[in-house]
């Protein structure tokens, strides 16, 4: 079977975050899986899919799917929501909404204390340009950032001197190449300088002349 096949099967997007901190969340594999497939019932328009359903696109019983939902529905990661239709009828959904709100705590909480190498208000930590610059790298990357990884993004910032929004259209880039090492976003630093590339608006028009 050829990886275009595989293709009209359809893609599921699931954030790199969650894949990374799920087990700070304590969220366990067998709780991440049906995650996984919560989602991709949803993305394909099913948002309440059958415990039959389920388990067949896994290898737990409906028995196991129906507790495993019950324990996410009781760590308040998971609800079930009531909703009408255009002819009036009520029906069910899942809505993961809350898991991504408590992401988001960890998230600020893990990086903040991996980063945290002086005492500093919370505030002016979180809200630096270098944190919210490793947070989205740690989200893109889907793991945690090395210290040298974490010190080479920093040496961008204060010896380099690249602007925090190029660094981030960078980024892109390297995610858009599916290539995810910062070696790979400083060789596209590096080609951008050559080019004499300053602002982010310069850097977004020349990569519309090259597309």
């Amino acid at each position: 079977m050829h990886y275009n096949n595989y293709r009209n099967l359809g893609f599921t997007t699931i954030s790199n975050g969650l894949i990374a901190y799920y087990p700070q969340l304590k969220i366990s594999d067998a709780e991440m899986i049906l995650i996984i497939q919560l989602e991709m019932f949803a993305q394909k328009g099913n948002n309440f899919p059958s415990n039959e359903e389920l388990a067949a696109n896994t290898n737990f019983s409906t028995t196991e799917i129906a507790s495993l939902i019950q324990k996410l529905i009781e760590q308040k990661y998971l609800a079930i929501d009531e909703s009408t239709d255009n002819k009036g009828r009520i029906y069910n959904c899942y809505n993961l909404d809350q898991i991504y709100d408590k992401l988001d705590e960890v998230l600020r909480v893990n990086i903040t204390a991996a980063n945290s190498n002086h005492a500093k208000p919370t505030t002016e930590i979180d809200n630096s340009p270098l944190n919210k610059l490793l947070r989205q790298f740690e989200i893109e990357f889907g793991r945690y950032l090395s210290p040298i990884e974490r010190e080479e993004i920093s040496a961008w910032l204060r010896v380099d001197h690249y602007d925090p929004e190029i660094i981030r259209l960078a980024l892109r880039e390297a995610v858009l190449a599916q290539a995810y090492s910062l070696k790979y976003v400083d060789r596209i630093l590096l080609n951008w300088q050559r080019h004499n590339l300053k602002t982010s608006n310069e850097v977004q028009n020349f990569l519309q002349r090259n597309r």
